[in-house]
C-alpha cells in the first residue's frame, strides 16, 4: 500500500495514519466487545450485537495481519532497526495465537447453538477479553519500537 511513497516522510506519515486509523478501530472494536458484554447482562441479549462485535474483530485482526505489521516491520528495515525486528519476531508468535482464538471464536459465534445468553459462549467471550487485552499490549509494544522510536531520526532525516 505505502510501497509507492516518493520519499521516506511521505512513507513514514502513511505508516503514522494508518496506525492512527487501525487504533481507531480498536477502540470501535472495545465499544462493540463492551456492548456485547452489557448485553449479556440482561434477559434479552441480541444476535445483531454479537454479529457487529464478531465483525469489527476480524476487521480488525485482519488489518493488523496483512496490513499494519508488515508496514512496521518495512519501516524497521528501512531503518535498519535490528533490535526492533528481533523484538517483532519474538511478539508475532503470541500474537498470531491470539488472531488463531479471535477467529475461532467468531467461528463458534456463527454457529446456531451459540446464542449471546449461552453460558458457554459467555465464558469464551470473557476469556477473549482477556486476550484482547493482552493482544493491545503486545501491539502497543510493537508500534512503540517499530515505528514511534523512529520518528526522532525520521525528524533528523528531514533537518539534513
Amino acid at each position: 500500500m505505502l510501497e509507492s511513497c516518493s520519499n521516506a516522510q511521505e512513507r513514514f506519515n502513511g505508516v503514522h495514519k494508518l496506525i492512527d486509523n487501525w487504533l481507531h478501530d480498536r477502540g470501535e472494536l472495545v465499544k462493540a466487545y463492551e456492548a456485547v458484554k452489557v448485553e449479556q447482562k440482561t434477559s434479552n441479549p441480541k444476535r445483531k450485537t454479537q454479529r457487529e462485535f464478531c465483525q469489527i474483530l476480524v476487521d480488525y485482526v485482519s488489518a493488523g495481519h496483512f496490513e499494519i505489521y508488515e508496514q512496521l516491520n518495512d519501516e524497521a528495515k528501512a531503518f535498519e532497526d535490528d533490535r526492533g525486528l528481533e523484538l517483532a519476531n519474538t511478539i508475532y508468535p503470541r500474537i498470531d495465537a491470539i488472531t488463531e482464538a479471535a477467529l475461532a471464536f467468531n467461528d463458534q459465534c456463527d454457529g446456531k447453538d451459540h446464542r449471546p445468553d449461552c453460558e458457554k459462549l459467555a465464558a469464551k467471550f470473557q476469556a477473549l477479553g482477556a486476550l484482547l487485552h493482552e493482544r493491545f499490549e503486545l501491539e502497543d509494544c510493537l508500534i512503540e519500537v517499530l515505528h514511534n522510536a523512529h520518528q526522532q531520526k525520521e525528524a533528523q532525516v528531514v533537518q539534513a
